[in-house]
């Protein structure tokens, strides 16, 4: 407790300047025009009916960084009533914690009235709920309206804390996230051991943000995540899920996964991921998997969240679908189970979405279908709405070394070629060795229906 104590005393003054740093445009070189027409509008009519309006977060973070945001969030001093009486096409959302959606035109951002900290809440005079923690320290209920300040001190990371005001094209910093970010740092603002039991998701947060922003995580925010891995088994399945998916759609699941590794925080989140990634063959084939993923991120291509999910869990699969062959069960039916048994262990941590887990199934029961290559099968498979999906498994899978290379050759030459050529491929690859029984036994040369 007093260890505690002294670290909270001698670490305040890093993050509560008496006032905020203002940093002018020629030093923060924030272009304007690369803040969203609808975050600029928004901000523009809140401050002309006198409230605050700044961007804030994660699309500051990436401006400052050089990186185009995903998105544009608001933060305010005005009320969810009052920001809705600005505009016309704006709704309330949410019950925790009340935000507010702005439309223009397609666009949409999200204004959130300033956050205050859980003792705050008498001075501000407004709660939506009362704070609540778990036995745990993790926070289940903190909806309280406060100030700029205090909103700037409850985020996570420094650098998620900058305020951009597009009028004056001004930054307002509370907790040194300018400095950090051109440091590129990674500190969490408070007692990290606390922060970290208030929400165990801030240790995924951080790796996922070192990884995807190019950051440092520095040794005070870092040291905790490792003795409380195993607070992430209190946090809800749909949240913990919410938070892999940023992860692992984050354009840099790779290195993030590496690093989930470095950190010990792995464990627990994919069944055995940590034991796949200890073999030779299962390592490739997820780090193979990611790197693919990544690379269509990167480049503004669509990613199938079950399609990745059913990658980085099919060495699981695999293994089940074994030893319940070795037990006897039929192929087909034992690869079935296996893929029920590895999704309802997994289903327990993350809550896969239905939609999900049948893609997953998909892509999975479509490799042994893959591996018949005589009579009308291939054609038939051709037609199938998930082809395309299990022939890039399949491919991953050759390229891995799991299977011989040709099988994912022979596939992708089958489909380009005419109707001539693929009877060519199926009498040579399959047919052959029945249609030289049949004349064994005195029949004619076997056609494609007959050697099916």
């Amino acid at each position: 407790m007093i260890r505690r104590f002294l670290s909270k005393v001698f670490a305040a003054p890093l993050f509560r300047p008496a006032r905020p740093r203002v940093i002018g445009k020629g030093a923060h070189r924030i272009p304007r025009d690369r803040i969203s027409p609808c975050a600029a509008r928004t901000c523009e009519t809140l401050q002309r009916h006198g409230f605050h309006g700044y961007v804030v977060g994660g699309a500051v973070r990436d401006l400052m960084l050089g990186l185009t945001p995903k998105d544009f969030d608001i933060a305010t001093d005005a009320r969810p009533e009052q920001i809705r009486a600005l505009f016309r096409r704006s709704r309330i959302i949410g019950r925790r914690f009340r935000l507010v959606h702005v439309m223009c035109g397609a666009e949409m951002v999200e204004v959130a009235t300033y956050r205050g900290a859980a003792d705050s809440a008498a001075g501000e005079g407004e709660t939506n709920g009362a704070h609540a923690t778990d036995e745990h320290g993790r926070v289940l209920r903190d909806n309280v309206f406060g100030t700029q300040q205090q909103d700037a001190y409850r985020r996570d990371f420094t650098v998620n804390a900058l305020f951009y005001d597009p009028v004056r094209e001004e930054v307002i910093d509370y907790v040194d996230g300018v400095k950090h970010l051109k440091a590129r740092r990674l500190a969490m603002i408070g007692e990290p051991d606390q922060r970290y039991r208030e929400d165990p998701v801030r240790m995924l947060r951080a790796v996922r943000l070192a990884a995807s922003r190019g950051l440092e995580i520095d040794a005070r925010t870092r040291k905790p995540i490792r003795q409380h891995s195993d607070l992430l088994q209190n946090v809800p399945a749909p949240r913990l899920l919410d938070e892999m998916l940023k992860l692992l759609l984050s354009g840099h699941s790779a290195p993030a996964v590496t690093r989930l590794r470095k950190e010990g925080l792995h464990h627990g989140l994919l069944p055995l991921l940590d034991v796949i990634l200890e073999q030779p063959l299962g390592e490739r084939f997820v780090m193979l998997a990611l790197r693919r993923t990544d690379e269509r991120v990167l480049a503004g291509k669509p990613v199938s969240p079950g399609f990745l999910f059913a990658a980085l869990l099919w060495h699981e699969v695999l293994a089940a679908w074994r030893a319940r062959e070795e037990r006897g069960e039929k192929s087909v039916p034992a690869l079935v189970e296996a893929a029920e048994q590895v999704l309802a262990a997994q289903c327990e941590r993350l809550a896969i979405p239905r939609r999900y887990s049948t893609d997953m199934k998909d892509v999975w029961l479509m490799q042994p279908r893959l591996l018949q290559r005589g009579g009308q099968r291939p054609f038939r498979l051709l037609e199938h709405e998930r082809f395309r999906a299990g022939y890039d498994f399949l491919l991953m899978r050759c390229e891995s070394g799991e299977l011989p290379r040709e099988v994912g050759q022979w596939w992708t030459r089958f489909q380009d070629a005419g109707d001539d050529e693929r009877r060519g491929m199926l009498l040579k690859e399959e047919a052959g060795p029945r249609r030289r029984r049949r004349r064994r036994r005195g029949g004619g040369a076997a056609t494609p229906a007959a050697a099916a």
